[in-house]
């Protein structure tokens, strides 16, 4: 093999991907070719080693000042032949990787193949298209009312792009139960993980995956197949699992004609809907009498009943007045909007 087809193949391996320690080794080489032919020309004035590198900068980025240049003639032809045409070639490749860099991080941030850095967030898990679509707008309407706005993550194996790029970010992986794709959604990190497939067994997998990885998440799954409920249930209790209610609001419409406006109204975001709130730990005890009259006079919302202990299992509707709510319950009211800092003195007065 010839030295000049050896130099060649070198050249190739090294400098046809422009990568970025190439960029680098190209400029530092242009740099120490540049400052000894200006040193050869006589180019004093040039060859200062802050003025050098300012100049240098500034020639090759074509800003031109002026106010250093060449002064002799052989200096001049160095600027003309090699400094400047150079100059110009190591400046388009850098801003030409730079936007290639750029573009190739936008379109893995689209496709969802960038790993994502968040903490206590919403991860939604799985794409039911128009159907995802909605909760995904439902959840951001709903996080405009929240004090720390935490971000939304889908996360999907559908071949598609971002659906809200700017509203949510967005994770494509092949199976929803590998560590080394589910880590790129921060599962481990997020506060509430809600699972909704096409699939019930995708979402009884996925559900089963997600409470061993994040025990402390709040973890919502949704099921087409009721039959499914007890079966996750008895292995990861604190799952709540939403089953289709959609029969059983046809059959309730047609006794109670408005109930499925009614209840549509109530789980939506815009109007009169319904929210929940917490007791804190260092509230007094609050008889549910209280709680229902005082939240009507003094935030005109409505309660509809409570959670002992925060266990959603244990929900009890339309409790009788006499009861009484703890610390730590987890309360459920009808309002125009999330009720913040609540008085909880007045509650109970």
């Amino acid at each position: 093999m010839g030295s000049w087809t050896y130099f060649r193949k070198i050249m190739v391996r090294y400098f046809s991907e422009l990568r970025w320690y190439t960029i680098v080794v190209i400029t530092l080489l242009y740099a120490l070719l540049s400052w000894l032919s200006l040193y050869a020309a006589s180019e004093h004035a040039l060859t200062q080693q802050i003025d050098f590198i300012y100049w240098l900068a500034v020639t090759a980025s074509t800003v031109g000042y002026g106010d250093l240049s060449p002064v002799t003639p052989a200096g001049k032809m160095v600027v003309a032949l090699l400094v400047i045409p150079a100059g110009l070639s190591i400046f388009a490749m850098v801003i030409g990787r730079i936007a290639a860099w750029v573009s190739n991080q936008w379109q893995k941030g689209l496709t969802g193949m960038k790993s994502l850095h968040v903490q206590d967030h919403i991860l939604v898990i799985g794409w039911n298209e128009q159907k995802t679509m909605l909760l995904l707008d439902l959840l951001i309407k709903e996080r405009r009312h929240l004090e720390n706005k935490p971000d939304i993550v889908l996360c999907v194996k559908a071949n598609i792009t971002n659906p809200m790029p700017g509203n949510i970010e967005f994770v494509h992986v092949e199976s929803f139960n590998k560590d080394v794709d589910m880590d790129r959604a921060c599962v481990a990190d997020a506060s509430v993980i809600l699972i909704d497939n096409p699939q019930d067994d995708v979402t009884l997998t996925t559900a089963l995956y997600t409470s061993q990885r994040n025990p402390n998440a709040h973890q919502v799954a949704y099921f087409t197949d009721d039959a499914l409920v007890p079966l996750l249930q008895s292995h990861c209790p604190k799952v709540e699992c939403t089953p289709s209610v959609a029969v059983e609001m046809l059959a309730k419409s047609v006794f109670d004609p408005g109930s499925s406006i009614l209840h549509h109204d109530l789980l939506g975001v815009d109007g009169q809907a319904q929210f929940s709130v917490a007791l804190p730990d260092n509230c007094q005890q609050l008889t549910v009498g209280h709680v229902f009259i005082n939240l009507k006079k003094h935030y005109d919302a409505i309660f509809i009943g409570y959670a002992p202990g925060g266990v959603y299992q244990n929900m009890v509707v339309n409790p009788d007045f006499d009861v009484t709510l703890s610390p730590k319950d987890k309360l459920f009211y009808i309002a125009e909007n999330r009720i913040h800092d609540i008085d909880w003195n007045k509650i109970g007065s």
